[in-house]
């Protein structure tokens, strides 16, 4: 007995193993990049929330400052010079990703996406 599969299950499988791909490349980025984060909080990089001001109220990584994405590009002088570690992140970096381009678009050279506060809180708190 042979079964046939229409394009709809085809297609529906495809899509699946697609995300499936997606999810593992984004924790395999997330893993190689924790030293390089980890080193950052350690030489006491600026760390940015780009969440809105009612999110970032609602609870935020230590020591980070508020200035949300739409504010950004109004806020380049108060944060020191071009080579300023910098570490932005959000609710789940798609925020903080465009801070990141928006960022180096305007010419700073040493800037993370840091993803979460979740995410940073678990790189801040593993051993070294």
């Amino acid at each position: 007995m042979t079964q046939q599969f229409s394009s709809q299950q085809i297609f529906l499988a495809a899509a699946v193993g697609l995300i499936a791909v997606l999810f593992i490349l984004r924790k395999w980025k997330m893993y190689k990049m924790k030293p390089k984060i980890r080193q950052m909080l350690a030489q006491g990089a600026k760390v940015i929330d780009v969440r809105t001001r009612s999110e970032f109220a609602s609870g935020h990584f230590r020591g980070a400052v508020s200035i949300p994405l739409d504010e950004l590009q109004n806020k380049f002088a108060s944060l020191g010079t071009k080579n300023t570690p910098i570490l932005v992140y959000c609710a789940s970096g798609a925020r903080s990703s465009s801070a990141k381009r928006i960022l180096e678009g305007a010419g700073f050279t040493h800037v993370e996406n840091g993803i979460n506060t979740g995410y940073l809180e678990s790189v801040a708190s593993e051993p070294h």
